[in-house]
């Protein structure tokens, strides 16, 4: 690892792109520390109970939302953006086209993609100015009108943000800003875990068993992350004029956890959303309702890994076309061996994904359930661990890592190859 370290700093134009990397970071962390207008954020602090869909946002925001900056939509409606159009794309012959189209495509799916994040932040941030009226110091149309428009504008700056890190910088831009504001919340979690210490709330075997259960968990993560079931493919040779093409092997990677964290967030949302709403209903029945689904009770934890299972299922099916990848298969002259060409090819390449996307749907849904599990193992409560952020979190070091590697091995260094 030292190694490794020492060939990112010889390396100028690696270290140019870490340097401008975390330059984006402290960009990033000042502005969640800037307050909206007009806003009173005591109130707004006072409604992060635990079980509502705004700590899952605070979450990807890095705390910005509890202290509602101007960042505090954070980079949520991009990935709500993303995600609609990944699923247009499916449906909308125009969008299917273009994704075929290489650069040029991918450049107009892109420009739709910013113009839905703009359209999306705006309404999100109108219903967040209505739903938070309470905490608005001079609740009226022109302050929720500017309220909306500062959180609009927040979180296409941390698109604008986002895409130059991923040009000038090292990894995926809008992944790494949700990755430094959820590990931006790792020091707060440890001071948590200092003051119930130091409280006598807990002793220090339920800290080294909280840390025995993190590094396994990480290390479960990047295993079933990695996991992959490689579907041989043989090539047969043709001939193209006078040339000899194809006649070599490959295979297809299925990975085990197609749908990454798509479907734990989606879960979240819907089981959440019900919850956050009764909040601002002053009925009876509906909070009664409401503490039903709050986290943590047996029927949201039910309905939370059922939801989880039908999602990874849901998007899988959206986002991997068998049928098309048998028949590209069948037109460049490959097939597995022991199966024809086409719709034999294509029923057990479906068979194969349904058997490992139940491994990963159990999987992500575990995962989901485990701050429950560690919460009631060690007795610390309040410091969030599992779930959205630990994949989040593992993902995009491991991409990032990759993406490092491959500029290293590029220059001959070491460091990584060993």
């Amino acid at each position: 690892m030292l190694a490794a370290l020492a060939n990112i700093v010889k390396i100028a134009e690696l270290r140019q792109k870490v340097v401008f990397t975390l330059a984006m970071f402290m960009v990033f962390r000042l502005g969640t520390h800037i307050p909206v207008p007009g806003v009173n954020a005591a109130v707004i602090e006072q409604m992060f109970t635990q079980g509502n869909l705004f700590g899952l946002l605070d979450l990807f925001a890095g705390g910005a939302l509890s202290k509602f900056s101007v960042f505090a939509m954070s980079i949520t409606p991009y990935i709500n953006a993303s995600i609609i159009m990944q699923l247009l794309t499916v449906v909308v012959p125009t969008f299917e086209s273009w994704s075929k189209e290489g650069d040029e495509g991918r450049k107009k799916i892109t420009q739709v993609t910013r113009y839905g994040t703009v359209l999306l932040g705006f309404v999100q941030a109108i219903g967040m100015a209505f739903g938070l009226k309470a905490a608005i110091i001079n609740p009226g149309i022109g302050s929720i009108l500017l309220v909306a428009i500062t959180l609009t504008a927040g979180t296409t700056f941390l698109m604008w943000l986002g895409e130059q890190i991923t040009e000038k910088g090292i990894g995926n831009g809008i992944s790494l800003i949700i990755f430094a504001g959820i590990v931006s919340r790792l020091p707060e979690g440890l001071y948590t875990i200092y003051q119930y210490l130091m409280a006598g709330t807990i002793n220090i075997f339920n800290v080294v068993l909280f840390l025995v259960i993190s590094v396994a968990m990480i290390l479960l993560v990047i295993a079933i992350q990695q996991g992959q079931r490689r579907i041989p493919v043989q090539y047969a040779k043709r001939m193209v004029g006078r040339k000899m093409h194809g006649g070599h092997s490959t295979h297809i990677p299925l990975r085990v956890n197609q749908a990454g964290v798509i479907p734990i967030i989606f879960a979240s949302s819907v089981l959440m959303f019900p919850v956050t709403i009764a909040q601002f209903i002053d009925i009876p029945w509906v909070k009664t309702a409401a503490g039903y689904f709050a986290w943590g009770t047996p029927l949201q934890s039910c309905l939370y890994a059922l939801l989880i299972i039908f999602f990874t299922y849901f998007y899988t099916a959206v986002t991997m076309n068998i049928s098309d990848m048998a028949e590209n298969m069948k037109k460049h002259g490959g097939f597995i061996p022991g199966l024809r060409p086409g719709k034999p090819t294509a029923e057990y390449l479906d068979r194969v994904m349904t058997r490992i996307t139940l491994a990963g749907a159990i999987f992500l849904a575990f995962i989901a359930l485990l701050p429950n599990v560690v919460a009631s193992a060690t007795n610390i409560q309040g410091v969030y661990f599992g779930g959205t952020a630990l994949l989040i979190v593992v993902g995009v070091a491991l991409d990032t890592m990759k993406q490092i590697e491959a500029l290293v091995l590029m220059r001959h260094y070491q460091g990584f190859m060993k």
